[in-house]
Order: structure tokens, then sequence, then C-alpha cells
């Protein structure tokens, strides 16, 4: 048997050897593309250490009858058989032959111990039919013969991972798992990223991708930063690029050899990372892996001393079916904002002062006005796009967008006096430009295949992701509002609704009028019918998953732009920290007990929706709010779980006394939070600079909630926008050991996968702190 091949005696027939991104290595070292030297620890390999070890017959017996739905079962498989890998001994000659041959790559580049990078190579990966992305493991920096085989190791046991055994026998991959183990230079990137030989976003053949980064690639792959993104017009050989915000980069450390972060300063982080010869460059070598192949490729890209490496190619196995017709070129720049929900779309502009002008707008015109309340959802649900003076990342327009799914630009500053009625404007959120007539045709067709797909700063399109979601121990629920996406949501991987706003169907239910003028109408038992018929769409669809419906929080200035609203309502200079929320119940039980009826109501037939609580100040406000749930119908329900929001940083100080009064949950809202710790009213545009959800007073607030809720054995959560905007939060909160993570729809299938990587990376370090 032939333990060891090198990747130049490789070509794409030896799939069963060396795996499919083993094969195609060699495959492109034949064809001439740049790839770094190195070789590949056989399948036979593999196989001797499985024969000789012993462990088949107990694999066997786990994987007999698993039933991978059940995500407690799979998980405890999974660790079982990773753990009998672990502990096996490697056979003899299979040590040798891979120190053997590190020693002559090593000696080949001309050092004693060369740092290589260690990946996974399964035989049905990479391949056209199954995709297998980010399953296996992949080890960088990886220096000296003895860690080399310790990560090979972990290599084969990364074949038994609960993702992989979910997507192998969902994708009905039969027969044994057979894995290769890719061995090579570790190219020290300067930039990297990925390439995608087609758009992935369009379908367009005539358009090719570049994500790019400072350092190492997996910022890009990993979802960290926001990489720069150039489209390539492979016919007219133009670039086109959109400069993301690279807050960070990961380099190998001189000294350590470990991979480490640097932050960039503001000048490198919002620096192009490639010219555009070097984007040029790289998309000659894309057409030319495309070309070799004969279909559209996935590649990663290194660039180190000026030279570019091509690191892996895989076939683009999740091209939407329907290919949407890309936006054209031209148009003059009209204005920039803040593309806050992604998307291009093209219609007739019209400027709206107050909802009461929602007569006006016309199905399909874009709707631009200087900020939006929740009056404002039912107008905005006509609108092609939206474009808002005011306003940042979670502002109200930022936020409904995303869930209704349209494109958005807030902070446009100018919009209501630069742009008027008729006019044609093309709103392009992915760049955060308004273009002076309709320079697309397929704006529809755009929002389609984004539908599902993270929004970014810079617009770049997600990685293709893998056919299963990943299993993860820290749950991820969704952020919704409306009813209408009841269904489509919940048949998304997600564990359940983290945050129910109510107020999209309380206004619904009001039909425009504030709900005292209702209550003096009589109309409260219909008001009820209505809320509960729409509740229970949401407890029906995610049943038996958890529904936590959020009470009523609007702000004095938004109940007054209700009919009667003027007659009820104070007037606040700064109504954001003013009559909202849990104070509003104490002082208005009678609109409380109207919520509760509901909640009653729904729960007789859905115990699945649960009650949380909004901007809770003081230990008092909740006892007395308690107090009017005690005094409900729900008096008696004991399955009934009690949710706190923590939205005010005093309740870091009352969180014994919220859980003592029957609080069985928190769940932080990031947006609110972080405007009170730093004092930032996060609505302001002129202040945005200052609002920052990364700021290390609010993430020490955060951990002083999760640690105060872990102490004292309550749930904890979190459903702000910062982890549906920032990839790293995450990682953070999954450190942290929050128990769930609500993110909005669109960026479900990317939290997912970051949530996992956190995890995965915190039982490494768990496993090499033991080792040491």
């Amino acid at each position: 048997m032939a333990y060891v091949r090198w990747l130049k005696e490789l070509g794409r027939g030896d799939i069963r050897v060396a795996g499919g991104k083993g094969a195609n290595l060699g495959e492109m070292m034949r064809a001439g593309l740049p790839v770094p030297p190195g070789f590949v620890v056989t399948v036979d390999a593999y196989r001797r250490f499985y024969e000789a070890s012993g462990i088949g017959g107990a694999i066997e017996e786990r994987l007999s009858g698993l039933d991978v739905d059940d995500d407690a079962a799979l998980r405890e498989a999974a660790e079982a058989i990773q753990s009998r890998v672990r502990g096996a001994a490697i056979p003899e000659e299979v040590r040798r032959a891979i120190a053997e041959a590190y020693r002559e790559l090593s000696r080949r580049e001309g050092v004693d111990e060369e740092f290589v990078a260690v990946r996974s190579s399964a035989t049905a990966e990479d391949t056209a039919q199954y995709s297998f992305a980010g399953m296996f493991r992949s080890f960088l920096n990886v220096r000296g013969a003895d860690a080399l085989v310790n990560a090979v190791k972990e290599c084969w046991a990364s074949a038994f991972g609960a993702r992989v055994l979910f997507y192998r026998i969902k994708q009905g991959v039969a027969g044994e798992a057979l894995i290769a183990v890719i061995v090579q230079k570790m190219v020290d990137s300067e930039k990297s990223g990925v390439l995608f030989t087609v758009d992935p976003a369009t379908n367009d053949p005539d358009r090719l991708v570049i994500e790019a980064a400072w350092g190492l690639g997996e910022v890009v792959v990993g979802g960290e930063v926001t990489p720069d993104r150039y489209e390539v017009d492979k016919r007219r050989h133009s670039v086109v690029r959109v400069i993301g915000r690279k807050e960070f980069m990961r380099v190998r450390d001189a000294k350590t050899g470990e991979n480490v972060r640097v932050d960039l300063p503001e000048e490198k982080a919002t620096a192009p990372v490639l010219t555009n010869e070097e984007a040029l460059e790289l998309a000659k070598l894309g057409i030319r892996d495309e070309e070799h192949y004969g279909a559209p490729q996935d590649v990663e890209w290194a660039i180190e001393a000026g030279r570019i490496y091509i690191l892996q190619t895989r076939p683009v196995t999740t091209l939407a079916e329907r290919a949407a017709k890309k936006p054209a070129s031209g148009g003059e720049v009209l204005l920039h904002g803040l593309g806050a929900s992604p998307g291009i779309a093209a219609g007739t502009v019209r400027v709206l002062a107050s909802p009461e002008e929602e007569g006006k707008l016309k199905p399909g015109e874009v709707l631009v006005t200087t900020r939006t309340a929740p009056d404002w959802v039912p107008i905005m649900r006509r609108a092609a796009a939206i474009i808002t003076d005011s306003g940042g990342m979670t502002s109200h327009a930022a936020i409904v967008s995303r869930e209704l799914g349209l494109p958005c630009i807030v902070g446009a500053r100018d919009a209501t006096k630069m742009l008027r009625d008729g006019m044609v404007v093309t709103v392009n959120a992915r760049e955060g430009t308004v273009l002076a007539g309709d320079v697309t045709a397929g704006a529809e067709g755009e929002r389609e295949a984004q539908a599902g797909a993270p929004p970014t700063a810079g617009g770049a399109p997600p990685a293709p992701a893998a056919g299963a979601p990943p299993v993860t121990a820290t749950r991820l629920y969704v952020n919704l509002a409306e009813p209408e996406r009841a269904e489509e949501i919940a048949r998304l991987p997600v564990d359940g609704v983290g945050l129910l706003r109510a107020e999209f169907m309380i206004l619904s239910a009001l039909e425009g009028r504030h709900p005292r003028l209702l209550l003096e109408e009589g109309k409260g038992d219909e008001f009820v019918d209505r809320l509960a018929a729409d509740l229970r769409i949401f407890g029906r669809a995610f049943h038996p998953r958890p529904v936590i419906y959020r009470a009523m929080d609007f702000r004095s200035n938004e109940f007054r732009g209700l009919k009667g609203g003027d007659r009820f309502e104070p007037r606040e200079d700064n109504p954001m920290i003013g009559y909202r929320g849990c104070y509003r119940y104490v002082r208005e039980p009678d609109l409380f007990a109207l919520e509760l009826k509901v909640l009653e109501r729904v729960r007789t037939e859905f115990d699945n929706v649960h009650l949380m609580i909004p901007f809770v100040r003081t230990g008092w406000e909740f006892r007395e709010c308690k107090k009017r749930i005690d005094e409900s119908g729900l008096a008696g329900d004991r399955r009934l779980e009690l949710w706190v929001m923590a939205e005010v940083p005093s309740v870091v100080y009352w969180l014994d006394e919220y859980a003592a009064l029957g609080a069985t949950g928190v769940s932080i809202g990031s947006n609110d939070l972080t405007q009170l710790v730093l004092g930032v009213d996060r609505d302001s545009e002129v202040l945005a600079p200052l609002y920052d959800e990364r700021d290390r007073a609010v993430l020490e607030t955060i951990r002083a909630i999760v640690e105060g809720c872990r102490r004292i054995g309550i749930t904890c959560s979190i459903c702000g926008q910062a982890p549906s905007v920032y990839p790293e939060y995450a990682e953070f909160l999954v450190g942290l050991g929050i128990d769930s993570i609500s993110v909005n729809p669109d960026v479900i299938e990317s939290t997912r996968r970051n949530i996992a990587r956190a995890e995965q990376r915190l039982v490494l370090e768990g496993v090499r702190g033991r080792a040491g």
C-alpha cells in the first residue's frame, strides 16, 4: 500500500486514493496552476489505521440505526466515535511514511521543519454531487513531524463529526467514510480570499466574483470580516470593486508560529486589498481553472510576496435554480447611504412626510422619508425599496426592511430634499447608492436570489453552504414579526423564535387606532380576537419549538402617530428612554390585560408560546408587572416561561430579584443596551460613529449578564441586531456560555456556521489545554 503520494503524481482520477480535494489539487498542478507543493496521506493509510486499531466494529455498532434527526443521539454518537479514533494508535509504518514525507518536503523548501497546512480530503468531498464544505477539519501552521501526525489523526476523527454524519446519511452517501489528508507548504498569506468563476447570486456566467481580505483566508471563508468584493467582467476584463471594512486580520506569529489576530488601523481596514491588476490576474487563473474542469468553480487563493497560489478548487454546487438578471452598469450616483438591507430595485420615487400620506404610495414605488416607525409598516410592505435620511443598522427602517426582504438605504441625510416625486431611481442597497434611472432589469429576481442570504456592508454574497446545517449546542433562534413569514421561516433550521415582536400584529389589530381609543369604543374583545389569530399562526408553525412573544413596546412618539394618540400620549423630548415597556404595563394594566388574555387563549392550543417583558428598569417595576400576570388567567400556568429583556444596564444588579420573582429567562436586547451603556441615541446618524455594539463597555455588560444568569440558573439569550450584523459576535457569545442566539431570518445559515465554528474552537482549545 502507498501511504503517501505527492501532489504532482495525482490527478482527477485519483479520488479513491487522495479524496476529492487531494485529487483536485493534483489535477490543478498538472494543469499548470500555481499550487503550493505537498503530499497526500492516502486513503490506504486511513484504512490501515482503521483496520489495525480495531475500531471498525464499535463504529458500525454506533451508527447502526442512528436517528440523525435526534440531535442528542447524533451528538452522543459523534463524540463517542471521535473519542475512539483519537485514542487509537497509528501503525508505525504509517507514522514513519508521514514523517519521512514531511522531512522531504522541508528539505525541498530549504528548511529543517516547514510550516504546513493539513487538510482533510474525503472521497465524497468537493465532487460535483457533494460539497461537504467546511465539515472536515483543517489545521494551519503545523510544524514538526509529531504535530503533523496528531493533526492527521484529528482529520480522520473529523470524518465522524455530527455534521458529517448528518450530511452523509441525509445525502445517502453509503459505505465506509474514507478520508485522505493533504499536507502542503503553508502559504504565509499577505492577502487571501475566495473566487467564484460564476456569480453565485445571479448565475451570470460572464461575471466572476472575488472576495479578498488581509492575512489568512479563514476570515473570509468564516465570515469574520466584511471582505472587499471585486466583480470581473470576463469579456471586457473590467473590474468593479466594493471595498469592505476589514477590522482585523489573522497572520502567523513569527515567534510562536500560531495564528494570531491583528487589529487593523482605519486606513488599512478600509483600503482595497487588491489592485485591479491583481484582480484581473486572479480572474485569469479562475477562468483557466473553470475551463480545465468544464464547470463553474469555487476557488480559495492566497498571495505571498506578490505570488498568487491556488489553495483549493471545487465545483459550485449551490447555484440558484433561477438566475436573476444582473444590474446594468451606468447611472449617475445621486446619493450615498448605509446599505442596511441587501438587494437592488428600481422604481418611481415617492417622498412621504408621515404615515397619513400613505395613499400617495403606489405598490412598487420607492419610499423616501426621514425615518420610519411601527405605524409605517403597512406602507413599507407596498414599497419596492426604502430610503431614509436618518438611521443606522439598528434603526426601525433597517430592521423592518430586512424582515420584509426589501432593499433599504438608511442615513442618506438629504434624500427627502434631493429626490422628488416621479423621479425614477435604482436603489443599490448592496453598495448603499441611489442611481438615476432604471439601470437594472432584474431587481425582483435579485431579491429572490438573495432571500435567506446574510446582508453585508460590502454586499458580498455568502460562501456556498453545505446541504445540511451544522449541529450546535448553542440554540439558534430567529427574530420575527410578520405572520405571513411564519410558515416559510419555520421550515428553516432554527430552534424557535427568540423574539416575536408584537408591534406588527398589534398595529394590524388596532387598524391605525390608539389602543385606548379602541377601549373607549368597546372593541377590546375584537382586538383580542385579531391578535390571537395572528399569534396562533406562529405557535402552530413552530410547535413544539418555543416562540417568545415580546409584549407591546411602543414609545410615546410612536403611539402619538396612531388615531387618537395625541389625546392619550405625553410629549417627550427623549421617548427612547421615556414612557415605554414594563412601566407602561404597571401604569396601564387594562391594556396589558388585553395582551395577557391573548396569550392565555393561544396557550390553550399552543403551549410553546411564552411571554417576554421589554425595557425592565427596576425590581419594583417587574414585581408590579408580575402581580398583573398572577391576577390574569395565566396565574396557574406552570409551563409558561416568563422572560425579561435585558436592555437597561441596571439589569446586572437586579438579576437575582427578577429570578426570585419568577423570571425563567433573560434576553439581551443589544440595540437598547448599547445606547444606554454608551449614552448614544441609536437612531441618530450624527452619533452613528459612536454607536458600536462591540465597544468594550457593552461587551463587559453582556458578559456580566450572561455570567449572572449562569450563576442563578436561568436561561440567557440575545435578540439584538449585533449577532445578525457582526459574525465575530457569535464567537464572543459562545465563549461566554450563552444558551441561545436569536438573529434575523437572512443570517440564519451564516450564524449557525459561526456558532459551530466557535464551539469547535472551544473544544479544540480544551483538548489542547488538557494535552498541555
